[in-house]
């Protein structure tokens, strides 16, 4: 079975698999987690080994890496999140990507003389829905006390922890405009007024006390509390259209996911708005082609893979949207027909420089970003798939005051 579209692939003892990098690997017997910083990895590991479930580990991993890897994802972001339930063999979704602003209407934005959505500032700011993502995750699954899960994130981001060379350095912050000109965006990321460098000791002392806040208040600090009023001045500061009601408002949304099979596996991911369609489309049009003979890497398998998403996603960007606001095709994306139409347009010998979308007879196609992903196993077999995002880039370039953290820009 396969959340989110990653595979969880076995290997015995005396066949380790090939690495082509040197990140160490995270062990436990009481389960696995899987995460792009070994500290966020370790921390879900002891979450595990203290008794907690494959939920609570994927919270605690979250929470540190909002800190140690601002560039992709952080409370300021929104989640997307698969959870098998061992116990019913039940897979459940949660959509917590959170919602614009009531007042951020097309008239308001022209009266700012702008003519389309803006990747940078207040008004490509949606609700951030993390926070909410972690409550709503924890109230249906969670085994271990909420404020213990975010206690290692609070001890880093109080006393400090070295940056790795994969977020720091003149390709990492030093290179990311939008902290540049930003006061205090760099208040919070670049001490000393420069871009820390990888085995800089970085400390985030107001992103500790936000996460406190969380710890013990849980959403409602977020989205009523402290951390709410930083956020609405922020948006007040620049001219936003955010209420406190914006805020309070917004919940998650627990959704049926949609699936295929690929080869035998099961394949699950979130429907529209988010964008998981595309990762099946892929799969159902890979699975034409005989890649196993083809090998590995070899140069067929990577130009069927690389023509298969490109299909997919001039699919994505024509057809999917909020379904709240348009209808949208997901069963026909993610079928086996379309796949077969799909692959037939890929030249065994030829890259398709232009991409058309496909034509569906149940809807008409209108005109038509950074990311962290972790998982995490505990030993009773329950499976968490976790995306969380800034969406692109550091994110919108708003920093709500004294609170540590980025706002994502996934309105824009």
């Amino acid at each position: 079975m396969i959340a989110l579209a990653f595979l969880l692939m076995a290997q015995t003892a005396s066949q380790p698999p090939a690495r082509e990098q040197a990140r160490s690997v995270v062990m436990t017997r009481y389960g696995i987690v899987a995460a792009s910083q070994t500290l966020a990895a370790a921390a879900g590991a002891k979450v595990l080994e203290q008794g907690g479930n494959a939920v609570d580990a994927a919270i605690a991993a979250n929470a540190v890496l909002g800190l140690v890897e601002p560039t992709g994802n952080g409370i300021g972001g929104d989640l997307f999140a698969i959870v098998y339930e061992a116990a019913s063999g039940k897979v459940h979704g949660l959509n917590a990507s959170g919602w614009a602003p009531a007042g951020l209407t097309p008239e308001f934005l022209e009266a700012q003389g702008l003519k389309k959505m803006p990747q940078l500032g207040i008004h490509s700011v949606t609700v951030p829905g993390a926070v909410a993502g972690w409550d709503a995750l924890h109230r249906k699954f969670g085994r271990m006390e909420w404020a213990r899960l975010f206690a290692p994130a609070i001890t880093y981001a109080e006393e400090g922890f070295p940056l790795t060379e994969l977020i720091a350095g003149p390709k990492g912050w030093g290179a990311v405009s939008v902290l540049k000109n930003n006061p205090r965006a760099q208040e919070v990321y670049w001490p000393g007024g420069k871009p820390p460098q990888a085995g800089d000791i970085f400390r985030n002392p107001l992103l500790a006390k936000s996460l406190r806040l969380i710890a013990s208040e849980r959403r409602d600090a977020f989205y009523k509390g402290p951390i709410a009023q930083a956020i609405l001045e922020a948006s007040a500061e620049t001219g936003g259209a955010f209420t406190a009601a914006d805020l309070a408002e917004f919940e998650p949304e627990w959704v049926e996911p949609v699936s295929t099979t690929y080869r035998g596996w099961t394949v699950y991911e979130l429907p529209p708005n988010g964008q998981g369609v595309a990762a099946l489309e892929m799969l159902n049009i890979m699975e034409r082609f005989p890649l196993r003979q083809w090998g590995h890497n070899s140069a067929r398998t990577l130009h069927v893979m690389i023509e298969a998403k490109k299909l997919a996603y001039a699919d994505l960007l024509q057809y999917v949207g909020d379904p709240r606001f348009s209808r949208i095709p997901a069963a026909e994306i993610v079928s086996k027909e379309l796949a077969e139409k799909r692959a037939a347009l890929i030249h065994p010998a030829k890259a398709a420089c232009l991409v058309t979308p496909a034509s569906l007879q149940s809807i008409a196609a209108t005109p038509g970003a950074d990311t962290i992903y972790l998982s995490a196993v505990d030993a009773e077999g329950n499976i968490v798939s976790l995306i969380q995002s800034n969406y692109m880039g550091f994110g919108s370039g708003v920093v709500p005051p004294g609170a540590g953290f980025m706002l994502q820009n996934r309105g824009a």
